[in-house]
């Protein structure tokens, strides 16, 4: 089995588009021996503030235009979660079934938030995703192993969300080329080439 691990936080659109993008290359390829080990990365704690609505529809919307059209279908910021630590828990929960469960509800959990449009800080929402894939409720082992996946990361160096590691290889954001104009103005592009390069490299082990 091949662990491609990222470090990402569950409301980073960023991160939407990065995840989608390893997953479905690799499933074009039909790797099933492949999977993506999604790690804690809380911007909240990162910050130390929460992520910013407006600004994250910003670039919902950057994203949407420039580089995923396809993606972001129903996205609402008025839903917009006050805190993804509750969501990130509910991941770790999955990750202790196994990596097949944790990979599928760190997804779905993203999808719930930029494809469907729901607030995935509300409890009712994190108990729908989680029992539709047969995952028990978060305990308090899992908000520990947020933080400790955090601290890990930090040690690991990771510049943001995401950031990807596979054996030795790593690359933070290699769907993406992200820049601003002189006028402040977010660009943004695929980097399929640095994606392919990360994933060959990867895919070689």
């Amino acid at each position: 089995m091949l662990v491609i691990e990222v470090y990402a936080d569950v409301w980073c659109p960023f991160a939407h588009v990065g995840l989608r993008s390893v997953v479905r290359w690799r499933n074009e390829l039909g790797r099933d021996d492949v999977i993506v080990r999604v790690r804690a990365w809380p911007l909240e704690l990162v910050n130390g503030v929460p992520l910013d609505p407006t600004i994250t529809a910003e670039h919902v919307d950057d994203l949407r235009a420039q580089v995923a059209s396809d993606l972001f279908c129903d996205f609402d910021p008025g839903q917009f979660p006050r805190t993804s630590l509750p969501a990130l828990a509910v991941a770790a929960a999955a990750y202790s079934r196994d990596d097949r469960t944790g990979e599928a509800v760190s997804v779905a959990l993203r999808d719930a938030l930029f494809e469907e449009g729901r607030d995935i800080s509300r409890p009712d929402v994190l108990a729908s995703v989680a029992s539709a894939h047969g995952v028990r409720a978060p305990v308090n082992q899992d908000d520990e192993t947020v933080r400790t996946e955090w601290h890990e990361g930090e040690s690991r160096g990771v510049k943001g969300s995401p950031h990807f590691f596979c054996g030795e290889v790593e690359a933070f954001c290699p769907s993406l080329e992200i820049s601003k104009d002189e006028d402040g103005y977010l660009r943004l592009w695929r980097n399929i080439e640095t994606l392919d390069a990360f994933l060959e490299e990867c895919f070689k082990k």
